[in-house]
């Protein structure tokens, strides 16, 4: 029997409370050499729901594993019929005011990094350069057979042409891109191809149950091991991909700070913990260190 990733963590007792205090944050932005560590929560000012979270997706919503995505077509079929679906709407995100802010601050050289746990490119899109995609990208797609990358919105073309009329209501979107569907309205949607060997195609970013990339995880720990102190922004740090990295700036005597409104599985190892709405923290801090958070996106 397959064991499925372990995706849910119930807070013990125990743990620090949070506190409103954002003067810990405002003080390391102010020495600089701050690396920020994202999730999920970051991205749900922007319409894009979290896991874990208030309503948070899992509550309804498993996502699909590596090991099922290569299984059999019919677990694919679902698959891309849900995310293609969930595209339309997650491909038309845009970054937040916590988005900005984070920009802002790398822009003030106040950051030595963002390291990113979401797959939307928010951060990208509202400015932030040198962004490290811990879980990948869902605006590429890559080939299983023949490794060659292409764009999601090629794809979402030729499966618009390939699935004419398909349309159906979603009951939600997720963090993954995914929307929630029955099999009845997966029913017969066609999966396209690779356009160079015709293998099959998947989103270049790490399902749960698949490995980060042994490089992505090293240029990481390199990042962590050069910063002054680490910022963890919307995320409960329930997978080890990111509460590693939380583990590794303390054991080095970096200074941990988090910023989220539940607590997380990096409390422990925190300085503190703010249990604040992302955006309006954010913001709150540009202001306090009086940097200006402009709307002006990438694209």
């Amino acid at each position: 029997m397959r064991m499925r990733p372990t995706l849910s963590w119930t807070p013990p007792g125990d743990l620090p409370p949070g506190t409103t205090d954002l003067e810990p944050v405002a003080d390391a932005l102010s020495a600089g050499g701050v690396l920020v560590l994202s999730g999920a929560g970051i991205s749900t000012e922007s319409g894009i729901p979290d896991y874990r979270g208030e309503g948070g997706s899992l509550s309804r919503h498993t996502p699909m594993t590596y090991q099922d995505f290569t299984a059999g077509a019919q677990a694919r079929r679902r698959y891309w019929a849900r995310s293609h679906l969930g595209w339309r709407t997650f491909g038309r995100a845009r970054p937040n005011a916590g988005h900005r802010a984070v920009a802002a601050f790398g822009r003030h050289g106040l950051l030595s990094g963002v390291i990113t746990q979401n797959v939307d490119r928010l951060h990208h899109a509202a400015g932030s350069e040198d962004v490290v995609e811990l879980h990948g990208s869902l605006a590429r797609v890559v080939c299983l057979t023949c490794g060659a990358f292409s764009s999601r919105h090629e794809l979402a073309r030729r499966l618009e042409e390939a699935n004419v009329g398909f349309a159906p209501v979603a009951a939600g979107i997720n963090p993954d891109g995914d929307a929630d569907l029955d099999d009845d309205q997966v029913g017969d949607f066609h999966v396209v191809p690779c356009t160079i060997c015709g293998g099959i195609l998947k989103p270049d970013v790490v399902f749960f149950g698949e490995n980060v990339p042994p490089q992505r995880v090293e240029r990481c720990r390199e990042l962590v091991a050069e910063a002054t102190s680490l910022l963890v922004l919307g995320s409960s740090l329930t997978v080890m991909s990111g509460l590693r990295f939380v583990r590794q700036a303390a054991e080095a005597g970096k200074p941990v700070l988090i910023i989220n409104r539940d607590p997380t599985r990096g409390d422990r190892h925190a300085l503190a913990r703010a249990a604040l709405p992302l955006g309006t923290a954010l913001t709150t801090l540009a202001a306090r260190l009086d940097i200006p958070v402009v709307g002006q996106e990438t694209v």
